[in-house]
């Protein structure tokens, strides 16, 4: 194969190569969920949301603020019943947790704040 082969070949293939990239879609980001699972509820108040997930036994929360960007403080806890807050807490600007507990087929009690609005569950999930 002679040299002008080559590069007529080599050509051929960067420009079919360019064709694909311009012509394939473009590929959105999608958002990862903060947490596995389903989404099982939804607790929304004045300043915010908890999510909060579940799957195979695991209770996972976040707690989203109404307006992100600025660092306020926010937390989110998650109690099986019978067991310990699993808790976070702290100056965040898009959101506290994720947060997993282990609940089974336990009920669950969720909270959420942001700044000084918050909102508590009572025992959910049951």
């Amino acid at each position: 194969m002679g040299i002008r082969s080559r590069l007529a070949l080599g050509t051929a293939v960067l420009t079919a190569a360019g064709l694909l990239t311009v012509a394939a879609p473009p590929q959105q980001a999608q958002a990862a969920a903060p947490c596995p699972g389903r989404k099982a509820r939804t607790l929304p108040f004045a300043t915010g949301s908890v999510v909060v997930y579940k799957r195979g036994g695991y209770v996972c929360a976040v707690t989203l603020p109404e307006r992100s960007g600025t660092k306020r403080k926010m937390s989110v806890s998650v109690k099986a019943r019978g067991g310990r807050p699993v808790v976070d807490e702290g100056r965040y600007a898009y959101r506290a947790g994720p947060v997993t507990v282990y609940a089974g087929r336990r009920c669950v009690w969720v909270k959420g704040r942001v700044g000084s609005r918050s909102v508590s569950s009572g025992w959910i999930l049951c």
